[in-house]
């Protein structure tokens, strides 16, 4: 019922939306001679954000079109080059002319970032990428919106997103590398130590674990608690919705994305709520420059996808109540899984000091979970300063995190390709 109240006020809004929109393109046309006047600039921002607020925010582009390395730009195209139903393995193809020019002749390591499927579309990824791409092939996993995925195709769980993770390896090829940006760490732990059991040689060579509930036990945040308190069938009863007409995806129970969004904004209200005053003011001062930005910011903070009831409650089951993976009680597909089968792949995880998703220590339990791997084979980095985000993107990520990501990256890739050669 509430999606279905949700769309109703969308439409019920078109009005509103229409009228703002019609002032905001009256007030801001160079042919209105009131366009720079103290009244003509707040008619129109008090309109532009009107219109802002009651838009819909679909899933933003990539726009990731070059990137610099060295002194030489090159052209960046993204691809698909594997899908089912539920994601998109693209591939940001760097052209190959360019790199020559660049003085990048040699293949350069294959990675795989692993995007959470948490509400946001992979493209709040977009500076991971951009970074990733100076020094490597990047593949990136692009998760679908569950309401845009028809009740043909199936369940999507917990267990299938191990799979996925899996044959998105095998499909790059033996020894990639893998980084698992938040939600997906305890997935693609699981999926390496399944690959490691069974001598898979598409297990990665490397796994970067960022920001990610491991252990969702350890220095809990306002989130981990919200899961504790409340008991499973609570969130069966007050988080789970149909998805109505006339999406493709209609019928099937879903965590919608919106309900996620109001839980995010709702946590930090009084700065949302100073980001958009600040934005109006902006744009009555004419700084055009810091409403662009409050713009980017939030054209991919309010896009947001839907989860499938069973991928949402599993996680919620799993990570977030049983602590199944760090009690040595994960079960897949009627399988143990078994972080200690874990020999040869490189570990490293990333934390931020001020991380208030995944508390310190979360991501760095993978270390006490993989016995069987060598010291000199981990790394555990934490970030001063940062927050959840900035541990994996902005100005921090791209300064101190990359770079100890690329050079640990670039250690394992040396490592695999002497032991390719001394067989």
């Amino acid at each position: 019922m509430l999606y279905t109240l949700y769309e109703a006020g969308y439409y019920q809004s078109a009005p509103l939306r229409f009228a703002a929109r019609m002032t905001r393109d009256f007030w801001s046309s160079p042919l209105n001679p009131g366009r720079e006047t103290p009244l003509g600039r707040r008619l129109y921002a008090s309109a532009d954000l009107i219109a802002n607020l009651t838009r819909r925010y679909g899933r933003p582009a990539w726009g990731v079109d070059s990137v610099k390395i060295g002194q030489r730009q090159v052209a960046v195209r993204p691809e698909v080059v594997w899908s089912t139903p539920w994601v998109k393995l693209t591939h940001f193809r760097r052209d190959a002319a360019d790199m020559r020019a660049a003085g990048r002749t040699g293949p350069e390591p294959t990675v795989l970032i692993v995007a959470p499927l948490s509400g946001h579309y992979a493209t709040l990824l977009r500076g991971t990428v951009e970074a990733f791409l100076q020094d490597h092939e990047v593949y990136i996993t692009d998760w679908a919106n569950a309401r845009d995925v028809s009740i043909l195709d199936g369940r999507f769980d917990f267990h299938d997103y191990i799979d996925h993770v899996r044959r998105m390896l095998t499909v790059l090829g033996p020894r990639a590398h893998v980084i698992a940006v938040c939600q997906p760490g305890p997935a693609v732990l699981a999926a390496a130590s399944l690959m490691s059991e069974d001598d898979d040689p598409a297990r990665p060579a490397s796994m970067t674990i960022m920001g990610s509930p491991i252990d969702a036990r350890l220095s809990p945040t306002v989130t981990n608690k919200l899961a504790e308190e409340k008991p499973f069938a609570w969130f069966e009863s007050n988080m789970i919705y149909t998805v109505p007409p006339p999406y493709p995806g209609m019928g099937r129970r879903v965590y919608p994305g919106f309900v996620q969004l109001y839980s995010f904004m709702s946590m930090n209200i009084e700065r949302h709520q100073n980001a958009h005053l600040q934005y109006l003011q902006d744009l009555m001062k004419g700084d055009g420059d810091s409403a662009e930005k409050h713009l980017e910011f939030y054209d991919e903070y309010l896009s947001v996808l839907d989860l499938t009831e069973e991928f949402y409650l599993q996680t919620i089951d799993v990570v977030f109540q049983n602590y199944l993976l760090p009690k040595g009680e994960l079960y897949h597909r009627g399988r143990h899984v078994r972080p200690e089968a874990i020999t040869d792949v490189g570990l490293m995880t990333v934390e931020g000091e001020n991380d208030d998703i995944s508390g310190i220590g979360q991501t760095q339990a993978a270390h006490g979970l993989c016995t069987g791997l060598p010291a000199e084979l981990q790394i555990d980095y934490i970030q001063p300063v940062v927050g959840h985000y900035g541990v994996f993107n902005g100005r921090r990520f791209r300064e101190e995190i990359y770079p100890r990501v690329r050079d640990f990256i670039a250690v394992h890739q040396a490592r695999v390709g002497a032991r390719r050669e001394a067989a």
